[in-house]
């Protein structure tokens, strides 16, 4: 009765845990984009051009990711999107979206 009951219970346990890893791996992917937006901020607020900007937002970026910076009067807004696939493309499972945003002031003095 055990060994029937574990043949059961095994494949509902393999795919919660394979769940769980992929909510991870997306959690991880989101806080990727998070501190890479707020590292793009800092440098746009600096006032250092765009291409350097992008370069600081895809540095902490998960892999291809779009890197977006916006200025207003006096602010800097950086996003940053990325699709994670988190077992790979072998299991064609749907791509979910991360962002990361982040606003920071210009600095006085800056172009």
């Amino acid at each position: 009765m055990v060994t029937a009951e574990t043949a059961v219970l095994l494949p509902v346990l393999l795919v919660v845990l394979a769940a769980a890893v992929g909510v991870l791996a997306c959690v991880a992917a989101q806080l990727s984009c998070v501190d890479a937006a707020r590292a793009a901020a800092r440098v746009a607020a600096r006032g250092d051009g765009a291409a350097e900007v992008r370069r600081a937002g895809e540095r902490l970026a998960p892999a291809h990711a779009a890197v977006s910076v916006r200025r207003d009067d006096g602010t800097v807004e950086v996003v940053v999107s990325a699709r994670v696939r988190p077992f790979g493309r072998g299991l064609r499972l749907p791509a979910v979206a991360v962002r990361g945003r982040a606003v920071a002031a210009v600095e006085p003095g800056s172009p």
